[in-house]
């Protein structure tokens, strides 16, 4: 089937018509109705719904006045979905505007051999140089782009590996390598599109190499995006801005409390040049009367927001900016197809708010920013390009209309989502489910013992444990933990749930007789994604 019949059909709006800068755009601090807009794209790692005081898990227990703003101006995308919840497949989503099975980087393709041809969507689909993204059409439009914080979704190749966790990056031997590993990443960053990359963390802190240089350090992040800002002011802009927080490490030695010089360049001789607002967190947390955990994290991430609008406002661009603020997946089923995994509703601000009003309950996915983004910048040149749409249309208020289904991936598993039914498929290649008990012991050893290195949390010892839907490892991953097996139903190969009645996925209908025709109609829904993409999924 082809690849417009499996995507979403949205009422487009065809009167409109390319936009263009006009004779005052070039002047700066001049704003006109008709210059392409700034976009700054903020992407959060792992918060939860009660981390957001717009949400009703989180309404009044967060001090997050930047976030709040961006919610009572803007509008909440309350219907938001993320296709493939963990972090790298939900960053290729956004920034390829296309589902995570089609990447072609060498690590995805050699895992899609070894799996026997079943594509696997785990921390393995990365943009490679010669991928076309986001930003490559951007500056085809003429903006600037500028990517800072964390990466973890474009391919670099032949970085150092430091065999001793605890070596220290100031020795002169280690902070060479240190050195030259960063310079890498943000060549990596600029040969895929970026005019520009800063303050670059090319995977979660635990995973830079070293034990001093695990921590956050969001201040020097928040730096390298008023860097870019600064250096742009007078250019229609692109940023993407990634923090490394709330994700783990969270605790304050290694967050908001850590040395502000450490960061995953190294040591730096003195702090980013910000006015740092961290040492004022506790203070604040208290006077407003909050506790409890990851209060301080967030508000930080919540200063660093802050810091970006001051600068916007410094330079009178806050009228002509969009901003989008997306947290990268849902974090109640992390690792997961469930709601709790998938379902993540995310804000999008601009001056005096978009015509459909304060809240948008049309579905829409993480694939569909990429085309969202280029409308609004301009271009009517994209519809064929993603496997998302714009929903652009939605935010001008000419449509509420959601796409008839929603098609989800990752790991062993996919699902779509059509009305209020979702079907949920687990299949595991063959090597999988012949695995002998020592070839199972093996591989959680060797899981344990990356772990062990890096002095983490070890969640499961027993070999024999059930594989999770996201790795084929015994007991599954610590990524996924706080949702395996606690479903009734996770370890079924197929799986149904009436949303409207089971919101919470607890009562799988896959094995009731009644719901024989709509299993198999699911399936057939779930069959013509599987058609259009690469690799192999047997239902």
């Amino acid at each position: 089937m082809s690849k417009k019949v499996t995507r979403r059909q949205f009422i487009k709006d065809t009167g409109a018509a390319t936009l263009a800068l006009s004779a005052l755009s070039s002047i700066p601090g001049c704003q006109t109705t008709h210059q392409k807009p700034n976009i700054i794209f903020f992407i959060a790692d792992d918060m939860y719904p009660e981390m957001f005081n717009c949400l009703p898990e989180g309404k009044g227990k967060n001090l997050t006045p930047n976030i709040d703003r961006l919610a009572r101006e803007g509008t909440i995308m309350m219907n938001q979905y993320v296709v493939s919840p963990v972090c790298t497949p939900s960053r290729y989503n956004c920034m390829t505007g296309n589902y995570a099975s089609r990447a072609r980087n060498e690590a995805f393709l050699n895992d899609t051999h070894r799996e026997e041809n079943q594509t696997v969507i785990k921390w393995n689909s990365f943009i490679s140089e010669g991928d076309k993204i986001l930003p490559h059409y951007l500056k085809d439009l003429g903006y600037k782009t500028g990517m800072v914080g964390k990466n973890h979704v474009i391919d670099v190749k032949d970085l150092h590996f430091f065999p001793d966790f605890n070596s220290d990056p100031k020795a002169p031997d280690i902070k060479e390598k240190v050195e030259e590993n960063y310079n890498k990443v943000e060549t990596g960053i600029k040969q895929c599109g970026f005019d520009y990359a800063g303050a670059i963390y090319h995977n979660n802190p635990n995973f830079i190499g070293l034990k001093e240089l695990a921590v956050q350090n969001t201040d020097w992040i928040t730096q390298a995006g008023i860097d870019f800002i600064d250096q742009n002011k007078d250019h229609p802009f692109f940023l993407y801005f990634a923090t490394t927080i709330p994700h783990q490490p969270g605790d304050p030695e290694r967050s908001w409390k850590a040395d502000p010089r450490i960061t995953a360049r190294g040591v730096l001789a003195e702090p980013p040049e910000i006015a740092s607002k961290r040492d004022t967190i506790p203070e604040r947390i208290e006077e407003a009367g909050l506790a409890g955990k990851n209060k301080e994290n967030v508000l930080w991430l919540d200063d660093a927001l802050g810091a970006l609008i001051d600068k916007l406002e410094e330079h009178q661009l806050m009228e002509n900016t969009i901003i989008f603020f997306f947290n990268d997946h849902g974090q109640k089923a992390k690792g997961t197809l469930y709601q709790g995994g998938t379902h993540n509703p995310s804000i999008i601000w601009k001056k005096d708010g978009f015509n459909c009003g304060p809240v948008s309950d049309t579905r829409v996915t993480n694939i569909d920013f990429a085309p969202t983004i280029l409308e609004f910048a301009g271009s009517k040149y994209f519809n064929d390009k993603f496997d998302g749409n714009s929903f652009k249309p939605v935010l001008d208020g000419k449509t509420t209309e959601s796409q008839e289904t929603i098609f989800f991936e990752l790991g062993y598993a996919r699902a779509v989502m059509k009305d209020n039914f979702k079907y949920y498929a687990v299949r595991y290649p063959e090597y999988a489910k012949n695995m002998t008990v020592e070839e199972r012991t093996k591989v959680l050893d060797a899981y344990n013992d990356t772990r062990r290195f890096r002095n983490m949390m070890i969640v499961n010892y027993d070999p024999k444990k059930p594989f999770s839907h996201l790795e084929a490892i015994p007991g599954g991953g610590q990524a996924e933990n706080e949702t395996y097996g606690k479903k009734p139903g996770y370890f079924d190969p197929d799986q149904l749930y009436d949303l409207s009645a089971d919101p919470d996925e607890m009562v799988n209908l896959a094995r009731d007789e009644k719901y024989k025709n709509k299993l198999d109609e699911m399936k057939q829904e779930l069959q013509k994604y599987l058609d259009d993409l690469p690799g192999t999924f047997n239902l």
